[in-house]
């Protein structure tokens, strides 16, 4: 097991991890598919000001965290 640890840890080095974008990039997914899903099971869900920003500000906040992962792990 701690040979497979640092063969996977010498091949991320070589080539750069792409893990954090990926991480992000399924988190934000994840995150799509909720708000599609309480969206279409509670159209009103976000009819109260603060309910929408607070919608707004998560996705943005994700949104920004993924393209500074694809910026970061870039090669």
């Amino acid at each position: 097991m701690h040979a497979l640890l640092i063969f996977a840890a010498e091949g991320a080095a070589d080539h750069g991890s792409k893990t954090a974008f990926y991480v992000a990039g399924l988190v934000l997914a994840g995150w799509a598919v909720l708000v599609g899903g309480v969206g279409v099971a509670q159209p009103a869900f976000a009819e109260r000001e603060g309910t929408g920003r607070v919608v707004i500000g998560i996705t943005a906040v994700l949104v920004a965290a993924a393209m500074a992962a694809a910026i970061i792990t870039s090669s």
